[in-house]
């Protein structure tokens, strides 16, 4: 028995047409034109999801950085120091406390300072 394809196939174009309501111009009116829309949507949404950890980790280093100059350390030396206290803080939580608890962060900044020179 022959099993036909219009129930299955219109709800698959609706599918992807309903994805694409409100572009412009074939985009959102043409299945073939939709479907490619959609696919390099996905495919855009995937790199930005990779590139969102990269640009969240940039800022945090120029948000570290930022206040540790104001305490007379650069990035790098903050970080080293750190890690010869051995102080296992990340960049994330740095950069909270950098913005929201400037008391914390400088804590930090006494002990890397600490550390630094000792090694020195």
């Amino acid at each position: 028995m022959r099993i036909k394809r219009g129930t299955t196939k219109r709800q698959r174009h609706n599918k992807v047409l309903n994805t694409v309501r409100g572009r412009l111009g074939a985009r959102g009116r043409h299945y073939r034109y939709a479907k490619e829309s959609v696919t390099k949507a996905g495919i855009n949404a995937y790199i930005g999801r990779k590139q969102k950890k990269r640009t969240m980790r940039a800022l945090w280093i120029t948000r570290i950085n930022i206040a540790a100059r104001n305490y007379g350390l650069k990035y790098s030396d903050l970080v080293h120091g750190l890690d010869l206290a051995g102080v296992n803080v990340n960049r994330k939580i740095l950069a909270q406390l950098a913005v929201e608890d400037i008391n914390a962060f400088t804590s930090y900044v006494e002990i890397a300072k600490k550390h630094l020179t000792v090694s020195q």
